[in-house]
């Protein structure tokens, strides 16, 4: 491959709002054998055509760190009294925005070569994408080097429903097509949401209460009878929900939309597998198989029984903790209870390791001299504020036995995007306006033949 690509070089020149107001849908790749629709019924002559490694690298780069992040937020209150300053689990950033930067959202990438996990290398941020000095070959080593391989085949299950729906089977995840799946991590930014919502000033710190049952002080009732906790104020943990947490997977498949107009491709969002078939739920997986392979957490058999007929899903089924060694929750049985699991957060952000002693990282974005200084005064959360997390996460885990009980500690938002070289001669043959400029010289562009 050259060391300089000419639709990168395009991708680099293509305007935002192009991105935003040609992007389509755009479902009919090259290989399909036909399109049933009636007097729309097309039969395809090409083959499928894989993305190229360098196409499949943008794609992954686009999920992933791009730099670093600006503490650029308040941390004193009018009258001087501490003022959380230091919510962020991490200091790197990513192509969107993400709540308290928790980088929550793992993406999993499936094509013919196999299932793998996008992890960011410890190398960190990504070749430098820009005319000058462009390197081809380098953001393909990179790429490469996010991938771990999770499965050797394409994943998949039967092209039916529960599997399936409607006419996804016929267009989506099909034999040259590459798909990435957003699973999101809840469980890190979960704990550290209670900690936020526990550092309001005195007199305005909520009290958690379980409206899955019977609305309940979550945990925290010496911390309403010492008065840390202000009853008027009450968070329901079920209508809490994520958190806002999956929001950050929702920014990312935008941006994946936009770029796969940019460079031309073909591909849309649509319904994926649903989470407890693509993570292996032990409550399916003797009919459907063991999807990706998570570990699954199930809850005592007594509770589950018990709680089966008041309680909402997903709070009394099968918890999916993590995938062993890849991506693993703050919560048993990585951790022996969920006040270890808080305490290994916080080793995150305050630890010898942690976000917050990582002068050579802030010394990047501050200018000279102010890293030290900012690192030695932003706030710390209060022993207080710990505690009484502990004390809610506690509750949760030991009345549901797993934690988040309201939702599953890895979150499938349900979609995943498609990205595939599309076959024009259906779109000539049946739409006025069916592709772009960047669809009808993606060939020449991209693979140097003719468009």
């Amino acid at each position: 491959m050259e060391n300089h690509n000419a639709g990168l070089e395009h991708l680099l020149q293509y305007s935002l709002l192009e991105a935003l107001f040609r992007r389509r849908s755009r479902r009919i790749s090259k290989g399909l054998p036909s399109v049933l629709a009636g007097s729309l019924t097309y039969k395809s002559t090409q083959v499928p055509q894989p993305l190229s490694p360098l196409e499949e690298a943008m794609l992954i780069v686009a999920t992933g760190v791009t730099g670093l992040t600006m503490p650029d937020q308040p941390f004193k209150t009018e009258l001087g009294k501490d003022l959380v300053g230091t919510p962020m689990l991490a200091i790197s950033g990513r192509s969107a925005s993400s709540a308290d930067n928790a980088q929550s959202t793992h993406f999993f990438m499936i094509n013919d070569s196999g299932t793998y996990l996008l992890k960011t290398p410890s190398d960190g941020i990504p070749p430098r994408l820009s005319s000058d000095g462009l390197d081809t070959q380098a953001l393909i080593d990179y790429a490469e080097r996010c991938k771990v391989k999770v499965l050797d085949k394409r994943l998949d299950f039967p092209r039916r429903f529960p599997y399936y729906f409607g006419r996804n089977r016929y267009v989506s995840n099909v034999p040259g097509s590459t798909l990435l799946i957003p699973v999101v991590d809840m469980t890190r930014q979960y704990i550290n949401q209670f900690m936020y919502l526990l550092c309001q000033d005195d007199g305005h710190r909520p009290v958690f209460i379980d409206d899955w049952n019977f609305y309940r002080l979550a945990g925290v009732k010496k911390w309403v009878k010492n008065g840390f906790l202000n009853p008027e104020h009450k968070v329901p943990i079920g209508l809490a929900n994520t958190f806002r947490i999956h929001v950050e997977s929702d920014l990312l498949v935008q941006n994946l939309l936009l770029l796969i107009q940019a460079m031309g491709l073909g591909g849309w969002v649509h319904a994926a597998f649903s989470g407890p078939y693509l993570l292996g739920s032990p409550d399916f997986s003797a009919e459907s198989g063991p999807g990706l392979g998570f570990r699954y957490l199930t809850p005592n058999k007594f509770w589950r029984k018990l709680l089966k007929p008041i309680t909402p899903l997903p709070a009394w089924q099968p918890n999916p903790v993590g995938l062993d060694g890849l991506l693993e929750g703050f919560c048993p049985p990585y951790y022996p209870d969920m006040p270890a699991a808080v305490d290994a957060l916080l080793r995150r952000k305050y630890g010898p390791s942690g976000v917050y002693r990582d002068q050579a990282t802030f010394d990047q974005i501050f200018k000279p001299g102010l890293a030290a200084r900012f690192l030695e005064e932003v706030p710390h959360y209060s022993p207080e504020t710990i505690e009484c997390c502990k004390d809610v996460c506690s509750y949760i885990y030991n009345t549901y036995g797993r934690f988040p009980a309201h939702v599953d500690a890895m979150y499938v938002p349900g979609v995943w995007v498609q990205a595939h070289h599309l076959d024009l001669n259906y779109y000539d043959e049946w739409f006025r306006n069916g592709y772009t400029d960047t669809q009808a010289n993606h060939e020449a562009r991209w693979h140097g033949g003719s468009s």
